[in-house]
């Protein structure tokens, strides 16, 4: 049996019947809040498991409980997630990387109850790839470290209870996605610093870059506009008067800048722990393992 297979399947059956024909493919689950996406378990995604008794007891203790199954290796499976929000949609980009030729050899579609969408991919087990969010394209990537919520799954949503639902099948040969040429299509990294005529980073165009940053991006983006100026001896105070109003402006609390511009400078006087600082952006930060059972890639 396949994931395409499990989809097929599983839209009615209840999720506590659904989860031991996702692990009779092959494929780990663990239990999710009902109606939402926050792991049940201790260790979250890392528990998740083929072993029938326990997922038997987990469903046995938590029946109405939402279908997990983590991403990448793991599961062999690599997910684009569409995402659709108040401030806008990922189908706008999603539809200029189909048409680039990125998005080829899908596995499947499964609509989410936000509207959005989770397209599955082979994952390749030698080439392991991290996750991603790409939040001003709306369009996020789970693999290595991440999770996905499945089908027959439901979300409470402000329309009422919606569930993920399988929404297509590809009859085409299926492929690993090249999920770094994607990112770099839908969010391309910045550009290196401004600097001005002396070759040194301008506050001035820095704050400019700051007051552009959309939500998901804006402590990064302070983190990493404050990290340029500390690293040729601006102070932390005068950074704060440079880039301060920006922030502010985009909607960073005063003790927010404050705690952000200071941990910058502390990093670039060498607490880094061995993380290249001139190569830190708003979309490359590094995190343990441990850090990213904690950081928000379930979707």
């Amino acid at each position: 049996m396949s994931l395409a297979d499990v989809l097929l399947a599983v839209p009615r059956l209840s999720t506590r019947d659904a989860a031991p024909q996702f692990a009779a493919a092959g494929l780990p689950v663990f239990p999710c809040q009902p109606g939402g996406k926050r792991p049940l378990t201790h260790s979250g995604h890392l528990d998740a498991c083929l072993d029938a008794e326990a997922i038997s007891a987990w469903w046995q203790r938590w029946p109405q409980a939402n279908i997990g199954m983590p991403t990448g290796p793991r599961s062999g499976i690599d997910v684009v997630d569409i995402d659709v929000k108040r401030d806008g949609t990922g189908f706008a980009a999603f539809h200029r990387a189909v048409n680039a030729g990125l998005l080829d050899g899908e596995i499947a579609r499964v609509r989410t109850p936000s509207g959005g969408m989770h397209i599955y991919f082979p994952a390749t087990a030698h080439a392991p790839q991290r996750c991603w969010q790409a939040a001003s394209a709306h369009i996020d990537f789970r693999g290595a470290g991440g999770y996905v919520v499945v089908p027959p799954s439901v979300a409470v949503e402000s329309n009422g209870v919606a569930a993920y639902r399988l929404f297509s099948l590809s009859a085409a040969q299926t492929r690993p996605i090249d999920a770094r040429a994607l990112r770099e299509f839908v969010d391309p990294r910045p550009t290196p610093a401004p600097r001005d005529s002396s070759g040194a980073p301008s506050g001035e165009l820095l704050a400019h870059w700051i007051g552009r940053l959309r939500e998901g991006e804006r402590n990064h983006g302070l983190f990493w506009a404050a990290c340029r100026l500390s690293e040729v001896g601006v102070r932390a105070d005068a950074i704060i008067d440079v880039l301060g109003p920006a922030a502010a402006r985009i909607g960073l609390g005063e003790r927010e800048i404050e705690r952000t511009v200071y941990s910058a400078c502390r990093h670039t006087s060498g607490g880094t722990g061995g993380v290249s600082i001139r190569s830190f952006s708003p979309w490359t930060h590094p995190a343990s393992d441990r850090d990213m059972r904690r950081m928000p890639w379930g979707e």
